[in-house]
């Protein structure tokens, strides 16, 4: 009879501690002691072997009297109840005096309330001996040293009966192993001989010969269909059978190991049944509950952090610029994406990178949802019981001879088993009759323990096996077959949970400012672009998942199966490859369709520098970037290149960075790359493309497999550290360096699993610890960039604000705004023309060119050209033509003073046509010499350390009075540089005052006459 999960968990606390021969079918050791099988009380003596079992000081019981967990009851519930629900415990622990109904309600409450502390009096001892002969008190219900987990057929299925239940342990404190067998057959009769093995780290550490029928397990005496096989064993072992277990084994997590037990035919002399469990130790890299949650809460918290960057404002080049600071969720996954996928290699790995990848799965797709994977199962041509492993009958399995055969049928089974346990344990054989006359008891007792393994379901791996990336899978749970329709199903419920949270949050804060709990204007740009950011969103998580998607399609072409699965991987994958890769071509060609490339000789120079800031190393460095006199010494050497640069039709369009239409068409993909560097999109889909074609694709051949991947990543981190893509420092310190070593160094060491070099398994096992620390060591890091990167998103939603809450903070407020500020494409722009014209000026055979045109001007003069309402042609006189020079126009508040230098004013109002507007009919150039004097007042602090703002943004005017660009509010707004003569600004005035930079959404010569328009009308607002 089997005793369901829930009754093993609530007899944890009776579990057998197996300190003596025992070989037995039913109970003949009790959790806590022996009993006499007809009685059911416990015997006069405790002591057994070298054995004493005792009882905890708390106990209340008597020896004498009958035992409060007797197994021997008639009623097969009562002997599954818990102690403190006993009925025999009101006899010998409470008075005689106390009435039935307050014993009832003290043992319920005390079920209910005090379930822990009478666990914790109710445990017993029993003295026992280690390999060492150091002899101490044991607890009944302590793990053993080594035990088996998962358990599966290691015939392939084949074996000539089913098993359902298969646990080993080796207890070390005692000395002990043990063994439980649970199964049927569809053979009629069949005598057996059993073979337990050990192998730990590729070792072989323990093996025993069993005769069943010589030891008393009558279901396998002979083994026929009419019997279930429920056969249990406890074997005390000398020390020289298990002294090749090395130490390793109980000390480090994820022993790497297996428990097999294999069943021969004694007609036929041919195996017949072969069944392996993992082994393990109670510790484990594993732990999916404590570091995926936290990893997936502090991804949750980069989503948020970046999230909230691109959604707070109204000027879209300012929030690109601080979306580009904050930490990309693209390189926060694509960290733990890599780390996961390190296991796809088809090498032999030790266990403990096994484990250690499984915390990391949940990023790639693979979250172990087992009612998906059973849906998965029968699309994907799995099938099988989930319950059992084996064949039972299915086919004549026949032996191939050797060594093993003649091992086991070369003696007397039961001979030698008898002789070397009596050599190995003085007084074995009294006891040993003792054991097999008490065996017809209860069989309840093998399910006293809660460290069982299961029946591996179909589709996995045999246990303790982990080759490939379906050994990795297996500690998931996961079919390989199964591989790439989960990570599919999880990306589609991804895609829609992003869809529902970002509409949830856009009519949360319609709701809230209906309620007046949030400001009106409060995310006004995102709540009226709300529908481009969830297209924008879903595009940037098919973008993120482009690498897992693409590893997990060709791993299914390679991997093959049924027709379904590989048919939608064949279309998911041409889609997200067309649609993402035409996606990023289409943004190019948007971009550069106006230009051409071109191509001059360059070289490479190589000269002395340092590596991470230490490391004395060669540096490369262009020539077309550098000069030879700024050396101290001359170059190293030097490498023949071709520099390609893009020359575009028109010189002034406007920057990628400040295209408004672009960036809200395309700025999911460059938005975090610097101005020089915003195709960047291109290159990085295509490296991802052919490490997934490594990784996935090339599984059949290890050797390519490994040493073309590593080649990839150290080409790949070459070619991106000069590159160097990401404008904020954080996303270049994770993607760049440590991402980019974390690779090379992964990959290079997983050279050493080939299985041409043929390591050990303990040297495996070792470079896999290196492993696991190098990816532990970026995953710390990984979390303390995501704090920074929470933080200085803080700052950003700040940025609208004089003054901070935190004094301690408004200092690295202040800085990192002026980090932003600074790392601004256009200061880039500057401080190249800067160092351009110093280089040119140092030059002393070049002619001195003309200093660069700054871009504000200063007002000398300015002539007002005539009017159609002017009728006086007096007027056109007293307009005398002056050359205009550059001049600075910032429009802002005026105060007229006088009227200096000025033309007549007298106009006649009455001949002004019907739609005209009256106009000063000219000005004074000291009337502007005012106005810029009234711009030039000092603001406060913060202003005075922000003053650089955008310059980009900055007014031009030419001598006609076009106006080139606006000073927009928006950039002081974003800067926190309050405008002369307003109050701060809150979202939705910046929102009115954009339309000086909607240049973008026209074409330039109407965005041209919108300002030309503007201008006249403000220069008129303070002329009158």
């Amino acid at each position: 009879m089997r005793v369901s999960r829930a009754g093993r968990r609530n007899q944890s606390l009776r579990r057998a501690s197996f300190g003596a021969v025992s070989i037995h079918q039913t109970r003949d050791l009790s959790p806590h002691g022996l009993h006499d099988k007809t009685a059911g009380r416990t015997p006069p003596s405790l002591k057994y072997g070298r054995y004493n079992f005792k009882r905890h000081r708390s106990d209340r019981w008597t020896r004498a009297g009958p035992h409060p967990t007797s197994h021997m009851s008639p009623d097969p519930v009562r002997r599954r109840r818990f102690d403190a629900f006993h009925p025999q415990l009101r006899d010998n622990t409470l008075p005689a005096k106390m009435d039935a109904f307050w014993w009832r309600l003290f043992t319920t409450l005390g079920g209910l309330l005090l379930v822990a502390p009478a666990q914790a009096k109710s445990t017993a001892y029993i003295d026992g001996t280690d390999l060492d002969g150091v002899t101490r008190q044991l607890a009944v219900g302590r793990t053993p040293a080594l035990y088996t987990g998962d358990f599966g057929d290691c015939l392939g299925g084949q074996s000539l009966l089913n098993v359902t239940k298969f646990d080993a342990a080796f207890y070390r404190d005692n000395s002990t192993v043990l063994f439980h067998l649970d199964g049927f057959t569809n053979l009629k009769s069949e005598s057996l001989m059993l073979y337990i093995s050990l192998e730990t780290y590729g070792v072989p550490s323990f093996n025993m010969t069993v005769d069943p029928c010589s030891v008393g397990v009558n279901s396998l005496c002979p083994m026929n269909a009419s019997v279930p096989i429920t056969a249990f064993a406890a074997f005390q072992v000398a020390a020289d059978q298990v002294s090749g277990i090395p130490r390793i084994a109980y000390e480090l997590p994820d022993c790497d190991g297996y428990a097999r037990i294999q069943l021969f035919a004694n007609s036929s002399q041919t195996e017949i049944g072969c069944f392996q469990a993992v082994l393990r130790n109670g510790a484990s890299f594993s732990q999916p509950k404590a570091i995926s949650s936290i990893l997936a809460i502090f991804t949750a918290v980069a989503v948020v952090a970046s999230f909230v960057t691109a959604a707070y404002g109204v000027s879209l080049p300012h929030m690109r610029s601080h979306y580009a600071h904050s930490l990309s969720v693209l390189v926060v996954l694509e960290t733990l994406q890599s780390i996961f996928f390190s296991g796809a290699l088809s090498l032999p790995w030790p266990s403990v990178l096994t484990a250690w990848w499984s915390n990391f799965a949940w990023a790639s797709g693979f979250i172990p949802a087992p009612g998906m994977v059973q849906s998965v199962d029968s699309f994907a041509g799995i099938s099988g019981n989930t319950s059992q492993v084996g064949g039972a009958g299915s086919t004549i399995i026949n032996n191939n001879g050797g060594s093993l055969v003649q091992q086991i049928y070369g003696r007397s089974l039961a001979v030698q088993t008898f002789t070397n346990l009596a050599k190995r344990t003085p007084g074995w054989a009294e006891h040993f009759g003792e054991v097999i006359k008490r065996q017809a008891s209860d069989p309840d007792d093998p399910y006293a323990y809660d460290w069982n393994g299961n029946p591996v379901a179909p589709g996995m791996p045999i246990p303790g096996d982990w080759s490939g990336f379906a050994g990795t899978l297996s500690v998931l749970r996961i079919p390989a077959a199964d591989a790439f329709m989960v990570a599919f199903i999880w990306l589609l419920i991804v895609l829609a949970i992003v869809g529902s949270l970002i509409t949830a949050f856009r009519f949360t804060l319609e709701a809230l400012a209906k309620l007046k709990w949030i400001k009106p204007d409060r995310f006004d740009f995102f709540r009226v672009h709300w529908k481009d950011y969830v297209r924008m969103s879903l595009l940037r998580t098919l973008f993120i998942a482009f690498p897992s998607i693409c590893i997990m399609a060709t791993f299914q072409f390679a991997h093959g199966g049924r027709t379904g699965p590989v048919a939608i991987a064949a279309i998911v994958f041409t889609a997200i490859l067309l649609g993402t890769g035409g996606l990023a071509l289409y943004a190019l060609r948007v971009r550069l369709r106006f230009g051409k490339f071109a191509s001059e000789p360059d070289r490479i120079l190589l000269v002395r520098g340092t590596f991470l800031g230490c490391i004395p190393s060669p540096v490369p460095l262009r020539l077309s970037q550098i000069r030879e006199q700024e050396f101290a010494e001359r170059p190293l050497g030097s490498l023949p290149f071709v520099h390609w640069h893009f020359i575009d039709d028109d010189p002034n369009r406007i920057k990628v960075h400040h295209d408004q239409p672009y960036i809200e068409r395309f700025g999911w993909l460059f938005a975090r790359f610097k101005l020089s560097r915003w195709w960047y999109f291109v290159f990085w889909l295509g490296y991802q493309l052919v490490r997934a074609c490594f990784i996935g694709a090339a599984t059949t051949s290890p050797l390519a497999q490994v040493f073309g991947l590593f080649i990839v990543d150290v080409l790949s981190f070459v070619v991106i550290t000069a590159i160097n893509p990401y404008e904020g420092q954080r996303n270049t310190t994770l993607a760049v360096w440590l991402l980019g070593l974390a690779k090379i160094a992964t990959t290079g060491l997983s050279i050493a699993f080939l299985p041409d070099f043929s390591i050990d398994r303990i040297l495996a096992t070792i470079i896999g610890v290196v492993i696991v620390v190098i990816q532990a060591l970026l995953t710390i890091a990984l979390i303390f960039l995501i704090i920074i990167g929470s933080v200085s998103s803080w700052f950003s939603l700040t940025r609208n604000r004089e003054y901070f809450t935190s004094e301690k903070l408004e200092d690295i407020r202040i800085k990192y705004f002026e980090h932003v500020n600074a790392t601004a494409p256009e200061r880039i722009e500057q401080a190249k023309e800067s160092l351009q014209s110093k280089r040119a000026s140092s030059e002393p055979d070049e002619k001195p060119q003309e200093p660069p045109k700054e871009s504000a001007f200063s007002v000398k003069s300015v002539r007002r050209i005539s009017k159609i309402e002017d009728e006086d042609y007096d007027h056109l006189a007293d307009m005398e033509p002056q050359n205009a020079g550059p001049s600075t126009f910032n429009p802002g508040p005026m105060n007229r003073t006088r009227r200096t230098n000025s033309v007549s004013s007298r106009h006649s109002v009455s001949s002004l046509p019907r739609r005209a507007r009256s106009h000063r009919t000219s000005w004074s150039s000291r009337d502007f010499n005012s106005w810029q004097a009234e711009l030039d007042r000092p603001g406060t602090a913060l202003a005075q350390r922000l003053n650089e703002g955008h310059t980009s943004n900055q007014s031009t005017v030419s001598a006609e009075g076009v106006l080139k660009h606006q000073t927009s509010r928006t950039s002081f707004r974003a800067t926190e540089t309050p405008v002369p003569g307003s109050r701060p600004m809150s979202p939705a005035q910046e929102e009115v005052e954009r339309k000086g930079t909607e240049d973008g959404r026209r074409s330039d010569q109407y965005a041209e006459q919108e300002r030309i328009d503007e201008a006249s009308e403000t220069s008129s607002k303070y002329t009158q």
